[in-house]
């Protein structure tokens, strides 16, 4: 017998008398987001795969539908339960479409989060918010209102009319108007998180509104393309555009003039953030609960309030003050 051979049979039998295998395998980690191809989900994925290599034992599985629909997330999370993945980490498109598919996963025994974008309460075990809803929602109006010192009309260009994470931060929005006087909603119109329709979308606001002088797009999609949008009407200096982005795609906006400033936390401690946690849930026995802490490794701890949510992080504003600084980082 050949010394490989026997080794290899060393090792089978070494794993047959302790009951366990040989090699133990990898834990794998589902990071579903809300469609391919978007830089802040990639961002995200990259985070993820720096608590993989931080934890050591644990596969990402990046993956999501090619557009921002409910049933693409379904069929994705439907292969991940036949794929028998340990967790799931969804960023949703529809807060109540895809309870039934991830509480069969939950049954399946699959530890399921939601992060970003949430999912209702009996489709998962918590859900990671990237901030607290209320700092967000009064963040997008302010950073509208800073440049507005007489106030004016504002435009919503969001992502679609099912985005459980843009409708709160609109929702939490609302209920702070009252702190910026003669700031005027005028239109809230929808780009389904596609950088074509979101320019259309943009453009139309300005055609409809010939007085706006802010869009405000709490989407990353959404922001540059009425960005852009703004600099081919000729209105840089006239229309401000601002929300939620990333610093290397938004830094010609701020370079051209086209927005003053935007926010965002960071998408790569989110993407860590997440994986963290599902770790936590479904291989150290973390119960998510309301009141308990649960670790985030260099993150800190995640504390899970009544609905078992918790808050990664405050935004963080960008101008031309730090663009350089950020914008070849995300």
């Amino acid at each position: 017998m050949s010394v490989f051979k026997k080794l290899v049979t060393s090792f089978a039998l070494a794993g047959a008398m302790f009951g366990t295998p040989a090699f133990a395998e990898d834990v794998r980690i589902a990071l579903v987001v809300k469609a391919l191809g978007i830089g802040f989900f990639e961002a995200a994925a990259e985070g993820a795969e720096q608590a993989a290599e931080e934890l050591g034992n644990v596969e990402i599985i990046y993956t999501g539908p090619t557009d921002t629909t409910a049933e693409g997330q379904i069929e994705v999370i439907n292969s991940l339960i036949a794929q028998n993945v340990d967790a799931i980490a969804v960023s949703a498109n529809d807060t109540d479409a895809l309870v039934p598919a991830l509480k069969r996963a939950m049954q399946r025994g699959i530890t399921v989060i939601s992060w970003d974008s949430g999912v209702a309460a009996e489709g998962r075990q918590l859900h990671l918010n990237p901030s607290s809803n209320a700092l967000i929602g009064n963040m997008i109006i302010k950073l509208a209102a800073d440049h507005l010192p007489d106030g004016g009309e504002v435009a919503l260009l969001s992502a679609t009319t099912t985005s459980t994470n843009q409708n709160i931060w609109m929702e939490e929005m609302n209920k702070v108007m009252g702190n910026y006087p003669g700031i005027e909603v005028v239109s809230t119109v929808y780009g389904d998180d596609l950088a074509d329709k979101s320019y259309r979308e943009a453009t139309g606001l300005m055609q409809s509104h010939p007085d706006l002088d802010a869009i405000i797009a709490p989407t990353s999609v959404g922001i540059v393309a009425a960005a852009q949008a703004v600099v081919d009407a000729g209105k840089v200096g006239q229309v401000n555009v601002t929300g939620l982005g990333l610093p290397s795609e938004m830094a010609g906006a701020i370079e051209s003039g086209a927005s003053q400033s935007f926010a965002i936390w960071n998408p790569i401690d989110l993407g860590y953030s997440a994986t963290m946690l599902a770790f936590e849930l479904s291989q150290n026995g973390v119960e998510a609960a309301p009141g308990a802490e649960v670790p985030m490794g260099r993150m800190g701890t995640l504390t899970l309030d009544d609905n078992n949510e918790g808050a990664m992080a405050d935004p963080f504003v960008y101008d031309a003050s730090n663009i350089e600084q950020f914008k070849s980082i995300f």
